[in-house]
């Protein structure tokens, strides 16, 4: 195995795998770094897209499917992430954020998608990051716009 120079030891969360894109990407990560990856989903459409894609990817063995709204899925979840990928419907950022900073630890990293992109509405979303003194928080103008923040403290 390589070593794992990020400290990835708890599995990735993805929140919204939509066609499994971004998913791909971040099981490749994780298999590289010998992690894994969950992504939660809740149209059944795109699932079964996903699943395909992941497939023909063959990531299939570092990343796993949630079915269900997140808002439900999020909380039953038992494990601690590492890493968050956000990327849901834009009006339910703030209360998916809640829900996966009670699931990561300091030194966690959560990347909100979209930002710039749907810029008004997710100011005060940014905003939120940005003032909150437990984090450090900066959007970064690439593709659509990520807002990337870190966990300082609770």
């Amino acid at each position: 195995p390589v070593p794992d120079f990020f400290g990835w030891t708890d599995p990735a969360l993805e929140i919204g795998a939509s066609h499994g894109y971004s998913s791909i990407w971040l099981a490749a990560a994780a298999r590289t770094c010998d992690g894994s990856v969950i992504s939660l989903e809740s149209d059944a459409a795109r699932i079964e897209v996903w699943r395909r894609n992941v497939a023909q990817a063959g990531v299939e063995q570092w990343i796993e499917m949630v079915e269900g709204d997140a808002r439900e899925t999020l909380p039953r979840l038992d494990e601690t992430f590492d890493v968050v990928f956000l990327d849901a419907w834009k009006d339910a950022y703030e209360e998916l954020f809640t829900l996966a900073r009670s699931k990561v630890e300091e030194g966690a990293v959560i990347v909100a998608d979209n930002v710039i992109s749907h810029g008004e509405g997710l100011a005060a979303y940014v905003a939120a990051r940005q003032s909150d003194a437990d984090l450090v928080s900066v959007t970064v103008p690439v593709g659509n716009g990520l807002e990337v923040t870190t966990v300082l403290g609770p």
